[in-house]
């Protein structure tokens, strides 16, 4: 498979925007040490979480001392977008045994998916699309732990005044523009930033989970009103991993 040219495609295609993948992964390993982690936990969450904004969402819980019920939930909360990144992905893979389709999960991030329909716009499996997703998760997921690791490692070398919070936020906001293509994600991307406005006095950032709510439950509802929703077609083959 490594030979194959949909692998070369599409880890060329997520290389070009492996630089802010890396950035975002650099901030969210310092914030990760900085938030008093110690260095053998910061590299699992890295490893086992695999997730940046939830990463960076339940660390100023764990600096507020919150209920643990609260961490997982917000992190839990942050993740449901997987929930529906998991559907676009089901036209494609849903045939597949579930062990392989439970490696994939581990590995599939935002910006796999945006590269990825771009590649297959007509939801129908394809032999090409296999090679071509794990080319594109490979670059992205060494990307973001070869960042992520040294930030973490290097975190105490990094002064204060560089304003890591800062760039943490512009990073998030690329890489959230980049997933806004059409009606739909505006819309619930708008809903999302209300909710988290509205609700900013709510107690141990409990807005930012009221605005993913808000914000799924708007993406579900527009997702199946849309016209034209197609089921799921299976996959044939033999496990290729």
């Amino acid at each position: 498979m490594l030979r194959h040219p949909e692998f070369r495609r599409g880890a060329a295609e997520m290389a070009s925007i492996s630089v802010g993948i890396g950035a975002w992964g650099l901030i969210t390993g310092v914030a990760m040490t900085k938030a008093g982690l110690t260095l053998p936990v910061a590299l699992l969450m890295s490893l086992t979480v695999f997730a940046g904004s939830a990463q960076l969402a339940v660390l100023p819980l764990f600096l507020t001392g919150a209920p643990l019920w609260v961490i997982w939930a917000t992190a839990a909360c942050v993740n449901l977008r997987f929930v529906i990144l998991g559907t676009q992905w089901r036209p494609y893979f849903g045939g597949l045994p579930r062990g392989q389709r439970l490696r994939m999960a581990y590995f599939a991030a935002d910006l796999n998916v945006v590269t990825f329909l771009r590649r297959f716009p007509d939801p129908r499996p394809h032999p090409d699309q296999w090679p071509y997703y794990w080319g594109g998760v490979a670059v992205n997921w060494c990307s973001w732990q070869a960042m992520s690791i040294a930030g973490i490692v290097l975190a105490h070398q990094v002064p204060e005044h560089w304003g890591f919070g800062f760039a943490g936020t512009l990073a998030l906001l690329g890489l959230t523009c980049t997933l806004l293509h059409d009606r739909s994600t505006w819309l619930a991307a708008a809903v999302a930033g209300g909710a988290a406005v509205a609700a900013h006095a709510l107690p141990l950032k409990l807005n930012i989970v009221l605005a993913i709510v808000a914000a799924v439950v708007v993406a579900l509802v527009l997702d199946h009103a849309a016209p034209g929703r197609r089921a799921p077609a299976p996959i044939a083959g033999e496990d290729r991993t």
